[in-house]
């Protein structure tokens, strides 16, 4: 690894803070003041879940991981209208349909199109899919969007302090094999008229409306 990303890493290391959770409220701008079903896909321990259910009837969370699903359940406690499931979106997902899909910093681990056709089969008539995902730089501006992270990245992470590293990023890692041409090709495919964004921090978001 070079020197001056391997020094971003070890800063990192000292000073972690959860890169996903960052744009949770982003996600959250995007979803109807109240919906009747939510899902989060890759729930983790539940921040997400917790916050959607400020806004939905019932909301679903759903990760690979039991005991992360644990900690989400003991983390959430008994809140009416909120459940947690073990699953592999890769696989099985929760019966439809919801109002609200959102699915975040997991399809790199899945294959992509498949997974998009399957959460686009859990949305109701209207319903909304938010895809927070990370990518794999090939562009010049990749490269300088890339560039302008670092000194943020280390900026936030000073700003947080020194502190342990939250349960919502012990989870295994692997790292992003598409491109944003790549991404945007295929979720355009399966998504007609889907919105991609790219943000700071190595991350782009996917939104999209089921037709009504």
């Amino acid at each position: 690894m070079p020197g001056p990303l391997a020094a971003v890493h070890r800063f990192n290391d000292a000073h972690p803070w959860d890169h996903n959770a960052h744009y949770h409220r982003l996600l959250l701008d995007r979803v109807p003041a109240r919906v009747g079903r939510a899902l989060d896909v890759g729930c983790g321990t539940g921040e997400l879940v917790r916050a959607l259910a400020d806004r939905a009837g019932e909301v679903v969370g759903v990760d690979a991981d039991p005991r992360v699903v644990d900690l989400a359940r003991a983390a959430t406690g008994e809140r009416p209208g909120v459940s947690f499931l073990v699953g592999d979106a890769g696989r099985e997902l929760p019966a439809g349909p919801f109002d609200v899909i959102a699915c975040v910093a997991v399809l790199h681990h899945l294959p992509f199109a498949p997974t998009l056709e399957r959460l686009r089969g859990r949305l109701a008539p209207g319903g909304t899919l938010l895809v927070l995902g990370v990518h794999r730089s090939s562009r010049f501006t990749d490269h300088l969007v890339d560039a302008a992270a670092v000194p943020a990245n280390l900026a936030v992470g000073w700003a947080r302090g020194r502190r342990a590293r939250p349960e919502s990023m012990t989870a295994p890692t692997a790292p992003a094999a598409m491109t944003l041409p790549e991404i945007a090709r295929e979720a355009g495919r399966v998504l007609p008229g889907v919105r991609l964004r790219r943000h700071l921090f190595w991350r782009h978001s996917l939104v999209w409306r089921a037709p009504g």
